[in-house]
């Protein structure tokens, strides 16, 4: 039998089946179909992440449309305030609205001013609006640097007063989601920016915090320094640190054989240091001043002696007696004063210091064996181990007087190093543990759609199918009354062509999988009344059953 024919033996037998059985056929069949499509769909549906959190519903509603135009699948979240799309999705979702300005928040910044008009807008407003671009755009500028995630700003302008003594300086506040909880590089960076953006704003009255409640930087004084800004300057201090010595002790020992512990303890007084130095090597003449002082003086003392001459009259006495005395006196003084240099140092001290530092590294002993080589003698581990601390104390800034502790030991490791060694390949148990859940999908697929073909679709193409118990025994008795038939019509059959009884022979007893109808069809073409005496025949016997 060719293609063509089974093709029309196939019509012909849906042809047969009727119209209510074919609808029920159909019906039954796009049921199973949209059940175990249905079921592929959300059971393989794949998994998603999310493409932008903290949304406005106009973002939200503007992404929605760029993603659907361009063809994207994505969904939102319950809150609708973000967006998600499948993976491997998410980076050119990303262009795609890069390309587009989105998510644009709209009415954040100096777009405020394209929708307002001249008229009817007071000087207050003006100035709200004023303040509300300034800081969208502050905001905007903050989120674009390394580690902000989102930003806020608050802006205090000054309210001049005409009869206030004193004016209130300006101020901000500043709150951002980065992605370290205590990452504090950026927040001197953003004090500077808002104080920068803002007419008469100082550094000082910038306060900057995280979005988990942590004070990241506020006000001018080291003493207003918090207790947790402390211990986060001391993490950070420490994590230098212990980047140091890893970036030392990675080549020489390599990355798993080795762990680093750094405790720093640090001082944030406030110092301020005056000192003056004179140099007495470096000095110049400043004036001189030079006195010479000569004196000459002479004594004489005459005394006439005591005799009888001097009572006579007229008689001169000659006095060869007395005392003679000359003195003679010279006196220079000179006085040169001189300028002596001198330095004055006056030195304040803002920041923080180290009061000391603790450092402790373990390292692995499997691997100093491998470099001491065949001798492990205890000796030469030692040596090892202090040429160890050596580099870390070169490396972490040792201070043996500010009280710095440094200890290295040699202990086994529990992985042994094996961190470093080559990856093995995926086995293929593992590769199934991992991808047991679409495994269970596709399972699952097949469970419901092998339930709904045999428990639904097979009963009921089976009921539908069904013959009656009628035409049941209409074809089991077809041949019986055939051959009656025939014995009534005698001769009338046996003078029947040679090419035309065969056919009905051959239709009525080789093709028994026919249909009573297209018999009884082919009964009443060859002789209507020998059709009707056959069927009076049969009504006459199923009376008389």
């Amino acid at each position: 039998m060719t293609g063509r024919q089974h093709a029309e033996k196939l019509w012909s037998n849906l042809l047969e089946l009727g119209a209510r059985r074919l609808a029920a056929l159909g019906i039954i069949g796009l049921v199973v179909f949209l059940a175990v499509g249905l079921g592929a769909y959300y059971l393989s549906r794949p998994a998603q992440e999310a493409l932008y959190t903290g949304l406005e519903r106009e973002d939200v509603s503007r992404i929605g449309a760029t993603l659907k135009d361009a063809g994207i699948p994505f969904d939102v979240s319950a809150d609708g305030t973000a967006v998600l799309v499948s993976y491997g999705r998410t980076a050119q979702a990303r262009m795609l609205l890069a390309e587009k300005g989105l998510p644009q928040s709209s009415k954040s910044g100096y777009e405020l001013f394209n929708d307002l008009g001249s008229l009817g807008l007071t000087s207050f407003m003006q100035e709200v609006t004023r303040v509300r671009a300034l800081e969208g755009e502050i905001a905007r500028t903050i989120q674009t640097m390394k580690g902000v995630k989102a930003a806020r700003v608050h802006i205090v302008m000054p309210d001049r007063g005409s009869f206030r003594r004193e004016q209130q300086p300006a101020s901000a506040s500043v709150v951002v989601r980065t992605e370290q909880a205590d990452d504090m590089g950026s927040a001197q960076a953003i004090r500077h920016l808002v104080a920068a953006a803002i007419p008469g704003m100082k550094v000082d009255r910038v306060t900057v915090l995280n979005t988990d409640g942590t004070l990241l930087m506020s006000g001018d004084d080291g003493a207003n320094v918090s207790t947790g800004k402390m211990a986060s300057l001391e993490r950070v201090v420490g994590r230098e640190i212990q980047d140091n010595v890893r970036r030392t002790l990675a080549p020489y020992l390599g990355l798993g054989n080795f762990e680093i512990s750094v405790a720093a303890r640090l001082n944030t007084d406030k110092t301020n240091t005056s000192e003056t130095i004179y140099n007495p090597e470096s000095k110049v003449e400043r004036s001189v001043r030079t006195v010479k002082e000569t004196e000459v003086s002479q004594n004489r003392s005459n005394q006439k002696p005591t005799t009888v001459q001097q009572n006579l009259p007229n008689e001169r006495v000659r006095s060869e007696g007395g005392d003679n005395s000359s003195e003679d006196n010279q006196r220079r003084e000179e006085l040169t004063n001189y300028e002596i240099s001198s330095k004055t140092v006056q030195t304040v001290s803002d920041g923080y210091s180290i009061k000391s530092l603790s450092v402790a590294v373990l390292v692995n002993r499997s691997r100093l064996a491998a470099l001491v080589g065949g001798d492990q003698a205890q000796a030469n581990i030692d040596a090892r181990l202090t040429e160890i601390e050596q580099l870390v104390s070169s490396a972490a800034g040792f201070n043996q007087a500010r009280g710095d502790q440094i200890k290295v030991a040699a202990v086994g490791f529990i992985d042994d190093g094996r961190m470093m060694e080559p990856a093995p390949p995926l086995s293929f148990v593992e590769v199934l543990m991992r991808q047991f859940g679409n495994i269970i999908n596709a399972a699952t697929i097949l469970v419901v759609a092998t339930l709904l073909i045999w428990f639904g679709l097979r009963p009921a193409v089976t009921a539908i199918l069904a013959r009656p118990e009628t035409e049941q025994g209409y074809d089991a008795s077809a041949p019986d009354l055939l051959g009656e038939a025939a014995g009534l019509e005698g001769e009338g059959v046996a003078q029947l062509e040679p090419a035309t009884v065969p056919n009905l022979i051959e239709d009525l007893t080789g093709k028994l999988n026919r249909s009573p109808q297209k018999k009884l069809e082919q009964m009443v073409e060859f002789d209507e009344d020998q059709a009707a005496a056959i069927l009076k025949q049969w009504l006459h016997q199923a009376e008389a059953a």
